[in-house]
């Protein structure tokens, strides 16, 4: 694993975007979907298809678009951030929730005397 992420490291950013444009492109074919196909799918042009395709880049919202029409958004639960509490972090939170609202009085609102 660790010679893995070595690997991604050492690549420059045009070579680690040929490994994605390629990535794509074999996962289309697998799909036996066209580029056109796919383009249309991810609302965008098939010219940006070719450039994604060909490691030329394109924006990360015509990535995302295409993950999409290939049904491949899975490979972003890499980014998900989880915080795994213990049970005792867990009741300490709840501990801390708010049960109800504070008193009037006590937030330094009074009301004004009467004459009477």
């Amino acid at each position: 694993m660790e010679k893995a992420i070595k690997y991604w490291y050492a690549m420059s950013d045009p070579a680690i975007l040929e490994v994605l444009g390629n990535f794509i492109q074999q996962t289309r074919l697998q799909q036996n979907k066209t580029q056109q196909q796919v383009a249309a799918a991810a609302g965008i042009n098939r010219s940006t298809m070719v450039q994604v395709e060909n490691g030329g880049g394109g924006t990360l919202l015509s990535f995302i678009q295409i993950l999409r029409a290939l049904e491949q958004l899975q490979l972003f639960q890499s980014f998900e951030i989880r915080q795994q509490l213990s049970p005792l972090q867990l009741a300490k939170i709840d501990q801390k929730k708010r049960q109800r609202a504070s008193n009037k009085k006590a937030a330094g609102i009074e009301k004004p005397k009467s004459d009477w």
